[in-house]
Formats: structure tokens, C-alpha cells, sequence
């Protein structure tokens, strides 16, 4: 008998595995005139905003997916479409290697990468091993005005100076994370997550897995991720309790797949719709359950993966993504998997309360020889909460991840009109190896540990433009507004941009009080930003 389920359990798989699974990419969006031109079809204003305080245009990335496209790629022969992305323009479909293949002799279809490697030109299959574990899904100054009892968790905070944060009343205030994991359940229920629920800082989320609008459910994983970000109870104190927070389901725990992949993808751009300032993700990829779909290390170069691309995208949107660097850094490929080596991923690795690395944390260089990770925080003994509000602890990249997630969340409540580029500059530069003669930024550690505290005293040592006398008036406008500098911001960059995010008017203020002409623009909404290069203040114009 155990003979006969062996067999039948071999032949089931090969049915199995004769579906392949493979990505299929577009060559254009014909109808993207058609979002230019009500951009609201496809982002909310909140995602508009963003992009207007960052000076980030919309761009063809913005626009959907092509729907006759997406429509004949569907009606295909033996073709199941699971998902898709307008971000890279592709849909991510199953089916058998020549109904595949046959996809491509659409006129615009530009190529098709396969998950299984030796399938795509010039591949080969993977090194084989088996189902990876790195998913770490088991697992002024002087003037303080606010005062939290951290209890147990003054560890994870304080190693971070992001207590520092939080008697400066920057606590998330206004920003918003989204949490890419495997589930969420008792964040509903537990107290922990009571302060969120009765403010209303659980936004919403979505279980991308099961297409589901139920998220309240599947693995723990993520309850306890957020519980470092955004709980608050005796004995654990969040490094973001008063932001706002979605949760995406993304991660199929009962396998391991390429499509968690895509899910990651789908969550990232629906984050980008609703206007997330971060992302953290306490997921990552290697193996595969078919091994001739895993990752070897060559391949972790922030390009193969679509869940890397997209986080580099997500990047050039305004939005900061925070990764776990990954469990294996005990294990025989010990390297940092995938999303973690996106170009522009804030990758994060696992220190102990005495700030040594933890063994498990993975490690650089990624496969094209970049450093990684980039920051550390504790992950060893970290304090979480579980699913019934017991207040315990774990370990994992899985936790110092969304740790530091929380901080740079906090961090950038206290200037919410800096570039996301500049909050991670500033981030990192604060690190205890970023500038260091004995200890040096290196692939176990990134630039180490970073301090909040020299973070925010040196983001407050240049003068920030809404501590001066600035003014903008008449508003709601008609033909002419005047801008109004004091003489040490002169000379300043005057830039005015339509809903769309183009620009529509730039003048040099070189005057204290400047008239600036807009007879010839449109009725609406505009939005408006003043730099100097090191400073940067931006707002709303009403043209009537």
C-alpha cells in the first residue's frame, strides 16, 4: 500500500509540474491618455500628494494594464491568468509550456519570462533544494512631551534612540505602512492593537492570496509584525503607534510558489494607490517548491524577481520599503534572498540585545556583488504580541524589520515634506558604521545601527522651511498670487504643478514679495513646492 501512494503521489506531481507558470509582458498601454487625463480613474488624491511633495511626475507605470489585452490573454487557450501588474506591465499566468509559448505570437506580447529558469533563453535550472524557510512566517530636544512605559520592549526601541521619536510627539502622526505578510489574525480582538482599532488606524487590507476582502485571518505572522510597529500595551510599546496602517495578505504559507511573487507585486501597487509612505515586508524568497523554479544566488542581482523590480518602482514613487534580510545566515547559501536585494530596498538583518549580529541573519554581498543589508536592528528575543494579546518574544529578521520599519515611519512624521530619498540618507548617516574608522560598513552588519536621535538633530540643524515667515496669498487665486520669502530664503525654487504632476510653472523668488502670474491656466486644484536646495516646503493652490 505505502508502494501505491508513493507511485500515485509521483504522478500527481508530474501533472502538477506540467503546468508551468511564467510572466507575460506587454509592449505599450494604447489608452494611457486616457488616466493622464483623470488621474483620479487610478490613484486616490492622498497617492497624489505624495507625488506632488516629492516632485514626482505620474508616468506610463501609473496607467493600467491594457484591458483588450488582458482580455485575450484570458479567453487563451489553456491559459489561467492568477495575476498582474501594471507597474511592469504583465500579467502572470499558468498553463502548459506551449499554450505559453503560443502567447507570444501576439503583436503585443513583448516577451514572456518563464519561472522555470531553463525554460527562458539562455537558462538553466536552478541549483535544486528543497522548500526554503527563509520566510520568517513562524516566527526640542531637551522638551519631552510624551513619556511611554515600554516594559519589556525599551530594548528594540531605545537601541534605536527612536524613544527619542516619541518624547518629541513623533509617533507616525499622518503616516501610513502598509504590511506585507501571511495573515492577521486577533488584530481585531487582542488589546494590543485596541488603541489602533478605537482611532481607526487600521485603514483597511486585503488577503491577495484567497482574493479576499477578509484579512483578519491566516497566519499569525503578521499579527505579530505589527505588534512591534504599531502596539501598544504594558509591556510593548510599538516605534509607530499612531500611524496608520493597511494589511496585505500576499504570503501562502501552505506552499511555495512564484505567484507569492506577483501577490507581493499586486500589494505594493495597491499600497501605492491608496497613498502608503512605507512598506514592510518581512517575506522572502529562494526556493521554490518546484526546484526547478528556485533562485540560485546569481540570480539575487534586485532584477530577476519581479517583487525587486517593484520594489525599486515603489521606490521612484515616494514610498520606502523596509525587507528582512532572512533567516539563513547559519545556513549553507547564507545570502539575503528576494525582495532584500532590490537596489532600493532598506534591507534589515538581526542583532541581539547587546548589539551583536544575530547567527541566523543573512548576509551580503547580493548576487551582483552589492552590500547588504543595509541597517540592523534587534530581532533576537524581540517582544511581539500573539494572536490572543499575550505579550511574548521571537526571533527573526522577521521583527527588526518591521522595528526599524516603525522608526523611519515616526522619523518621517517629524518632517513630512522631505523626499523619501532624503529620510533614508539621513537614516543611514546615522548609523553606527556609516562614518566610522574602527568598525566599517560591511555584509554582516550594512551600516549597522541606526540613531534616531542624531537623525533628527541633524535633519533640525538646517533651517526648515516652515519655521519662516512664509506666506502664499490671495488663495483660492484668480489671475496672481504673491509668494512671500524672508531675505535669507531668496533666490529660493518656485515650482507649480497641475493634478497630473506636470509642471506648469517654475520662477526663481528673488524678491520678498513676488508676483506670480497664472491668468492663462486652468480652473482647479494645483499644487505648489518652494526649495532651496536644502529645504523644502510644499502646499495647495486653488486656481478659480
Amino acid at each position: 500500500m505505502k508502494t501505491i501512494l508513493l507511485v500515485f503521489f509521483f504522478f500527481f506531481s508530474l501533472i502538477a509540474f506540467s503546468q508551468e507558470d511564467a510572466w507575460v509582458f506587454f509592449t505599450d498601454k494604447p489608452n494611457a491618455s486616457t488616466f493622464f487625463s483623470n488621474p483620479l480613474s487610478e490613484l486616490t488624491q492622498r497617492s497624489l500628494d505624495r507625488r506632488t511633495t516629492q516632485n514626482i511626475a505620474l508616468d506610463i507605470k501609473d496607467a493600467p494594464l491594457h484591458q483588450p489585452y488582458v482580455n485575450q490573454i484570458t479567453s487563451a487557450a489553456g491559459i489561467t491568468v492568477l495575476a498582474k501588474s501594471k507597474w511592469l506591465n504583465m500579467l502572470h499566468v499558468r498553463g502548459t509550456q506551449a499554450n505559453i509559448a503560443a502567447l507570444s505570437s501576439l503583436s503585443f506580447v513583448d516577451h514572456i519570462q518563464y519561472a522555470n529558469h531553463s525554460l527562458n533563453p539562455g537558462g538553466k535550472i536552478s541549483d535544486s533544494f528543497n522548500k526554503s524557510n527563509y520566510v520568517d512566517k513562524w516566527l526640542d530636544i531637551n522638551n519631552t512631551q510624551v513619556n511611554y512605559n515600554y516594559g519589556n520592549s525599551a530594548a528594540q526601541v531605545q537601541m534605536l534612540n527612536c524613544h527619542i521619536l516619541h518624547q518629541q510627539n513623533h509617533t507616525g502622526q499622518g503616516k501610513v505602512v502598509a504590511i506585507l505578510d501571511a495573515g492577521f489574525p486577533g488584530v481585531n480582538t487582542a488589546a494590543p492593537f485596541l488603541s489602533l482599532r478605537d482611532r481607526g488606524l487600521i485603514l483597511g487590507g486585503y488577503d491577495f492570496v484567497n482574493n479576499s476582502t477578509s484579512f483578519y485571518t491566516g497566519n499569525p505572522h503578521g499579527t505579530n509584525v505589527l505588534s512591534t510597529m504599531g502596539g501598544n500595551a504594558v509591556n510593548l510599546v510599538g516605534t509607530a503607534p499612531d500611524a496608520s496602517y493597511y494589511l496585505f495578505i500576499t504570503e501562502d504559507v501552505a506552499s511555495e510558489t512564484p505567484l507569492e511573487l506577483s501577490n507581493w507585486v499586486e500589494a505594493a501597487e495597491e499600497a501605492d494607490r491608496l497613498g502608503v509612505d512605507v512598506i514592510n515586508s518581512s517575506l522572502g524568497y529562494f526556493g521554490f517548491d518546484n526546484p526547478a523554479y528556485s533562485y540560485t544566488y546569481a540570480k539575487m542581482n534586485g532584477q530577476t524577481s519581479v517583487a525587486s523590480r517593484a520594489v525599486d518602482i515603489a521606490f521612484s514613487k515616494g514610498m520606502i520599503c523596509v525587507i528582512s534580510a532572512g533567516n539563513e545566515g547559519g545556513k549553507a547559501e547564507p545570502h539575503v534572498g528576494t525582495p532584500a536585494d532590490a537596489l532600493h530596498a532598506i534591507t534589515v538583518g538581526s542583532v541581539t540585545s547587546a548589539e551583536v549580529k544575530s547567527g541566523f541573519s543573512s548576509i551580503g554581498p547580493t548576487g551582483d556583488g552589492r552590500m547588504k543589508p543595509d541597517l540592523m536592528a534587534m530581532g533576537t528575543a524581540s517582544v511581539i504580541s500573539n494572536t490572543s494579546g499575550t505579550i511574548t518574544t521571537a526571533n527573526g529578521t522577521s521583527f527588526s524589520s518591521p522595528i526599524l520599519a516603525g522608526a523611519i515611519a515616526s522619523f518621517w512624521s517629524a518632517f513630512p515634506n522631505k523626499k523619501n530619498s532624503e529620510i533614508v540618507q539621513l537614516v543611514k548617516a546615522s548609523a553606527d558604521r556609516y562614518a566610522a574608522s574602527v568598525v566599517t560598513p560591511n555584509n554582516d552588519y550594512g551600516y549597522g545601527i541606526p540613531d534616531f536621535q542624531l537623525a533628527l538633530n541633524t535633519a533640525l540643524s538646517v533651517t526648515d522651511f516652515e519655521k519662516e515667515k512664509i506666506a502664499l496669498y490671495p488663495n483660492p487665486v484668480n489671475d496672481s498670487f504673491v509668494v512671500s520669502l524672508p531675505e535669507n530664503l531668496l533666490n529660493s525654487q518656485f515650482e507649480l504643478f497641475n493634478s497630473l504632476g506636470q509642471k506648469v510653472k517654475s520662477e526663481i523668488i528673488a524678491q520678498q514679495k513676488q508676483s506670480i502670474y497664472v491668468q492663462n491656466l486652468n480652473s482647479g486644484m494645483y499644487f505648489y513646492t518652494l526649495s532651496n536646495g536644502q529645504n523644502k516646503t510644499s502646499g495647495k493652490l486653488i486656481k478659480q
